[in-house]
């Protein structure tokens, strides 16, 4: 392992330890459930409000360090479905925590949503720009090098 791969595991750790913090400590006691309309509605209209902009901005971004550290890591976790399935089950995973933990959060379909389309767009984008490109000159038409 080359010594860019060898901190790969230490830097997601050190992110995950990060979304952690901001997840999954406590803001009151119990939990309470976000309606995903009502949560729609509040981003659709609230589009003009910095604290809805911080806060759809921040649920988009919240899995993006992990995503693309997780993709440089592992790269055939790049393709598509793998990523969506990883980053819906995060987003799953802290939702549910928030919920069965006293945490005093809110529980939010709508986050969880939000959290894996953010995952899974810098996923998508880590691994297009890191794609293998053809080696040992150009290729012609025909796929022969050139």
């Amino acid at each position: 392992m080359n010594g860019r791969r060898a901190v790969l595991p230490l830097l997601l750790g050190a992110a995950l330890v990060v979304v952690g913090a901001l997840t999954l400590t406590p803001e009151g006691a119990g939990s309470s459930w976000g309606s995903p309309a009502e949560e729609l509605r509040w981003y659709v209209t609230g589009l003009d409000s910095p604290v809805t902009v911080r806060q759809l901005l921040g649920n988009l971004g919240l899995l993006v360090v992990p995503a693309a550290l997780a993709v440089l890591r592992w790269p055939a976790l790049g393709r598509p479905s793998r990523l969506m399935a990883a980053a819906g089950s995060a987003g799953v995973a802290i939702e549910l925590l928030q919920w069965a933990l006293p945490l005093g959060r809110v529980v939010s379909p709508l986050d969880a949503a939000l959290n894996a389309t953010g995952a899974v767009v810098a996923g998508l984008v880590v691994a297009a720009a890191t794609a293998d490109r053809p080696r040992g000159g150009l290729v012609g038409r025909a796929g022969v090098p050139g």
